[in-house]
């Protein structure tokens, strides 16, 4: 009576810890899903390319110091008909008429180069330097995005796959106790009631089973869309503990500097700053030196050839404009100081980030404990209901919801599990630490200064450095 084994989900309950057992040979590690969303995410892949896009502004900038070099050539056909008053004979003015046919000529080269122009050109170099450190830490956010959400969808898998199988084991007990509680209807210990019990019970747990099922194929199409393949085999992970600061306030402090949200804010502070003078810049003197040559031919009737050599100093003092760069300046003003309250509300919101995420890993660690106690305590109280039915204490009922509170406290503990290992990644997270080098993951880093070397002293090419 009762007698069935209990096709125990503690395998599935404990999938998503590392300490699970031995794993597959060719099983997919969680820092192998991790190594192939760095690589090859698209929108990863395509924010670096704004890095590379971006290292163009410091050449861009820098041309302010180099010369500007122009070469002009003209060539033509010019025809003149000349009449011409040579005197007065006899009250009878006499007239010349000449004409010419000749090909003037031209070629000459001219050379402009800035002396001085309120350092305008000083201050936006630096403006893109940190344009370009902007754009760093923006792709670290990214990073650190993509790298979440990884850990997160492999967790998910390794969750909803996990609570398919307490699932089905859940529906093979189930269908057994139908049959045994059927068998007793058959020889008159139940009634058609504890029959139709099992079998709604049955019912239930296989809607229940196909949900899991309708969740594991989300989840999957999830997992491909962030990491690129199907997920197959994938091994038990563990949580990333111990690359977190020891406490809580260790974790505030570090975040307020690693972060890359509030680094990122930091550099914009300086780009705007630098904008004010750049602005300012623009009501000081500009002194230009000016040289140029030119080589001649037929440019008239009477010179054959010529050739003019110039260098020339320009000073150009503004005074008055119409007031557009005064506007510029008090405007720039405003965006600095609107870009100082971002960097304090940057802060604000990094804290609190970090404060949440510790707080969300701190009671998950109790509830993977509490899950635990739960599932042992669901188990005994499961044997003990169906010893008592068989000495005809308890009803079918009661072993039914036994067995239903311990499917619960299986899904329960694979949940907390899950959100066990997950809180841990986005406390990394939320700290500034979320990176290949802190996770030792066994990949090349991009590393967006190689770029940079190569492009900021180009003088002239139109290829990129990886041959575009």
């Amino acid at each position: 009576m009762f007698g069935v084994k209990v096709v125990t989900g503690a395998a599935a309950a404990v999938l998503l810890l590392a300490c699970a057992g031995p794993m597959p040979a060719l099983a997919e590690t969680i820092e192998g899903a991790l190594v192939r969303a760095y690589q090859d995410n698209p929108q990863l892949n395509a924010q670096r390319a704004q890095v590379r896009s971006t290292d163009e502004n410091v050449p861009q900038a820098l041309s302010g110091y180099r010369p500007k070099v122009a070469l002009t050539a003209t060539a033509g056909a010019q025809y003149t008909d000349t009449t011409t008053v040579a005197g007065n004979v006899g009250g009878v003015p006499t007239r010349l008429r000449s004409h010419a046919e000749e090909a003037p000529r031209s070629v000459g080269i001219t050379a402009t180069q800035t002396l001085f122009n309120g350092q305008q050109t000083a201050n936006t170099v630096r403006a893109s330097e940190s344009q370009v450190s902007s754009a760093r830490e923006a792709l670290r956010v990214l990073e650190q995005t993509v790298l979440l959400n990884a850990a997160t969808s492999y967790m998910d898998f390794l969750r909803d796959d996990a609570t398919v199988e307490v699932n089905k084991s859940n529906v093979r007990v189930l269908e057994q106790t139908l049959k045994q509680t059927r068998d007793r209807f058959n020889v008159g210990e139940v009634t058609r009631t504890d029959v139709a019990q099992s079998e709604a019970q049955l019912a239930a747990g296989k809607t229940q089973e196909l949900t899991a099922e309708s969740n594991l194929t989300t989840t999957r199409a999830k997992y491909r869309q962030i990491i690129g393949n199907d997920p197959q085999g994938l091994a038990p992970a563990s949580p990333v503990d111990r690359f977190l600061p020891p406490s809580l306030p260790a974790s505030v402090e570090v975040s307020l500097i690693e972060n890359p949200n509030v680094t990122a804010a930091m550099f914009g502070v300086d780009i705007n700053f630098l904008q004010v003078k750049i602005k300012e810049g623009a009501l000081l003197p500009t002194l230009n030196l000016q040289m140029s040559a030119q080589q001649g031919a037929e440019q008239q009737l009477t010179v054959q050839k010529s050739f003019t050599a110039s260098a020339i100093a320009q000073l150009s003092v503004p005074i008055y404009q119409g007031g557009a760069e005064y506007s510029l300046i008090r405007q720039s003003k405003e965006n600095l100081a609107q870009q100082r309250l971002t960097l304090d509300t940057t802060r604000d919101q990094t804290r609190a980030g970090v404060v949440q995420a510790w707080g969300q890993l701190v009671a998950n660690k109790a509830q993977v404990v509490s899950a635990q106690a739960q599932v042992t305590a669901a188990e005994i109280a499961l044997n003990g209901v169906r010893e008592e039915a068989k000495a005809g204490q308890r009803t079918t009922l009661d072993v039914l919801n036994a067995q239903q509170a311990l499917v619960n406290a299986r899904i329960a503990l694979v949940t907390a599990q899950h959100d066990r290992v997950v809180s841990s990644y986005s406390v990394l997270s939320a700290v500034g630490r979320l990176s290949p080098q802190v996770l030792g993951l066994a990949t090349t880093v991009y590393d967006p200064s190689v770029h940079y070397q190569q492009v900021r002293d180009s003088w002239f090419g139109v290829r990129t450095p990886d041959g575009r």
